[in-house]
């Protein structure tokens, strides 16, 4: 986990892990927690661009601890460079333990989303 006992960045989404996002041994599946991730990056990248998005790209994810049945899994972004059509977002995903205060840093990385026109073509960010 480093050295970093804090999230960064803005909570964009809070949801429950249930035991249909869970394997047999009660760990949830990585790709329910990256899926969280990447609704997160379309709620804070659509208000950005003010508009349609698609995901382009996820960089390097590796997940560092276990989200658990009854974890509230806690999802953070930032959008840390706006490019022409695209922009790319600081994304951390955090477990809040069961009836607990405690947040652990489950994995981190890069999303990288594109800004679309009503014809589904790439279109330029707004400025903000």
């Amino acid at each position: 986990m480093g050295d970093r006992t804090r999230p960064q960045g803005d909570l964009t989404l809070r949801t429950l892990a249930m035991p249909a996002d869970a394997n047999a041994a009660g760990d949830i599946f990585g790709g329910w927690v990256m899926a969280q991730m990447d609704l997160s990056c379309g709620i804070r990248a659509a208000e950005r661009a003010r508009g349609r998005v698609v995901t382009a790209a996820v960089k390097e994810m590796a997940f560092e601890m276990p989200v658990k049945i009854g974890d509230t899994l806690c999802i953070y972004t930032d959008v840390t460079k706006v490019g022409r059509t695209s922009m790319t977002l600081k994304v951390e995903a955090w477990a809040q333990r069961y009836l607990s205060d405690r947040m652990d840093k489950v994995t981190d990385a890069l999303f990288v989303m594109v800004a679309l026109d009503e014809n589904g073509h790439p279109k330029p960010v707004p400025a903000e």
